[in-house]
């Protein structure tokens, strides 16, 4: 087995392969000149399994730190920005790379899988992006795909190749176990309907109320809270959870609700932290007092650190390579939210 990394998420990486106890593989990847990506595999690669980490997202220069960094030696990493769209193109080139070397099996591990919100005609005359994002990466050479909390979770059927989806919820209800929020004191939150059963998920674990934020969505950048469905909140403390956070609009809107409602602390949780646009200022001026995010998606050292807390998935993905390199099962990693749904794997 062979691990490499490409420039979206080296951090992650790092730590994914500190956990494993072995190195990453040597490659070199940097552009040309005129923005073109140009990649050579440094080791032999040929009959290996090969695993790929490269989220698709925008890169940083350097990251926010993560909890447990300084225990497992991982430095924040001074590397090339890359937009989504470079990403993806060098997953591809890494693939093909190994590919060619004659590696045995390739698996991409994409902790956030970009495109993922055009998962469907919505509208005439739009396209089905996450469905040309899996083609391109099944016909690049990959054998195997490992994601973590898709943003819907039937883009698992656009792959024609065997998709192992992992959920990040058993880590962050965790570490809220850890400071103690479950039982009667807390009110679990869905910020729209689309995430009421991530909300079951994390309710069935925690307990507390259940709350749904009724929103309505004004355009591709702008959605409007209007109702608190359930609960009650008030005197509650809020936990709002979401797969992503993007610009913020939809899960600040749904914390400044719950204040409203007279919520006595809130806590904001997503998986994945896309954090772009006005992002970090809607965060710095929101009611919550912590925002939980995971590092699949690496934050710029500018993020608001006093706002954001950030834990590491690196043992489950690590542990899922493990399992996946030696043919086992990789269902008992769902953990509760994915029995919660019904999946396995």
């Amino acid at each position: 087995m062979k691990i490499f990394s490409g420039r979206a998420n080296p951090e992650l990486a790092k730590r994914i392969s500190n956990y494993m106890g072995i190195s990453l593989g040597g490659i070199s990847i940097t552009n040309f000149p005129d923005g073109e990506i140009w990649c050579k595999i440094e080791e032999d690669v040929r009959g290996r399994d090969i695993f790929i980490i490269q989220p698709t997202c925008k890169s940083v220069k350097k990251a926010l730190p993560t909890n447990g960094d300084e225990s497992n030696g991982v430095e924040p990493t001074i590397n090339e920005e890359l937009c989504v769209n470079e990403s993806l193109m060098e997953l591809l080139i890494m693939i093909d790379s190994v590919k060619r070397a004659s590696a045995e099996r390739i698996t991409a591990v994409i902790p956030y899988f970009g495109y993922a919100r055009q998962d469907r005609k919505d509208e005439g005359r739009v396209p089905i992006t996450a469905k040309l994002a899996a083609n391109l990466i099944v016909r690049a050479g990959a054998d195997r795909v490992l994601t973590m909390d898709l943003h819907a979770a039937q883009i698992q059927g656009f792959f024609d190749i065997p998709v192992d989806h992992l959920y990040a919820a058993p880590v962050i209800s965790s570490h809220f176990l850890r400071l103690g929020l479950t039982g009667d004191d807390i009110a679990v939150v869905s910020p729209d309907e689309g995430s009421i059963k991530r909300a079951l998920g994390f309710h069935t674990k925690l307990g507390g109320n259940l709350a749904i934020i009724d929103k309505r969505r004004l355009g591709a950048e702008q959605t409007s809270a209007q109702n608190i469905i359930g609960g009650p909140v008030e005197g509650k403390t809020a936990l709002i959870f979401d797969d992503m956070i993007s610009t913020a609009g939809s899960i600040c809107g749904a914390a400044e609700m719950v204040h409203a409602a007279g919520a006595e602390a809130i806590y904001l949780a997503a998986t994945h932290g896309v954090l772009c646009g006005p992002a970090f200022e809607r965060i710095a001026g929101c009611p919550a007092k912590k925002v939980i995010l995971t590092d699949t998606v690496p934050l710029p050292a500018d993020a608001p650190a006093d706002k954001i807390e950030v834990l590491s998935v690196a043992p489950l993905l690590g542990e899922a390579i493990k399992r996946i390199h030696r043919n086992e099962s990789v269902s008992r990693l769902f953990g509760y939210y994915a029995g919660h749904h019904g999946e396995g794997g």
